[in-house]
């Protein structure tokens, strides 16, 4: 007999960070500053390997969003979630949802695009550095592309945004980004 866990028996992540992005290539760059800044709130430093690999995975996955899932008008949605309220406790998991339902990426990619192309390797490098990715249907319509990357048991933060830690994270953001956050 199969037995289905709502998402109430599970409970929530420990941390989750929502936010709606423009679908351009400044609303991508964004994103991926905004994340990188998030995970150093939650304890992952920019020099971190987590945070290293989460900006590369959050990155890539805005980048498709705002290149390939743009519909003109509609934005793009980042969440990142951790902590013991996913399925898989000690994973990152980092999602990109955007408009276009009906531009799904392939499973895995079939060949290698050729030397001079200047394209094509994003999703070879979301495959090598994830530990698992997918996508699903988002609803109305859309598509939610994700990423999880597992961590040390040891590594799962449990410290909150405030106080220092907040201080010290939006100290270390770049100046740029530091002023489109606030």
């Amino acid at each position: 007999m199969k037995t289905e866990i709502s998402r109430a028996e599970i409970g929530a992540p420990v941390h989750e960070f929502v936010q709606l992005f423009s679908s351009t290539p400044r609303g991508a760059r964004l994103a991926r500053l905004v994340g990188v800044r998030q995970l150093a709130a939650w304890g992952w430093p920019y020099d971190d390997e987590v945070s290293q690999t989460g900006s590369l995975l959050i990155g890539e996955l805005a980048a498709n969003a705002a290149t390939h899932g743009r519909v003109v008008g509609r934005r793009f949605r980042l969440r990142m979630a951790t902590g013991p309220g996913l399925l898989l406790p000690a994973t990152l998991r980092i999602e990109v949802a955007d408009a276009r339902g009906e531009s799904v990426p392939p499973p895995a990619p079939a060949q290698l695009p050729p030397l001079d192309a200047e394209s094509g390797r994003g999703l070879l490098l979301v495959q090598t550095l994830a530990t698992r990715w997918g996508t699903a249907p988002r609803s109305p319509s859309g598509k939610t592309v994700w990423a999880d990357l597992d961590l040390d048991q040891g590594q799962v933060r449990d410290e909150g945004l405030g106080g220092d830690a907040a201080t010290s994270a939006r100290s270390e953001l770049p100046a740029e980004a530091a002023a489109l956050t606030g």
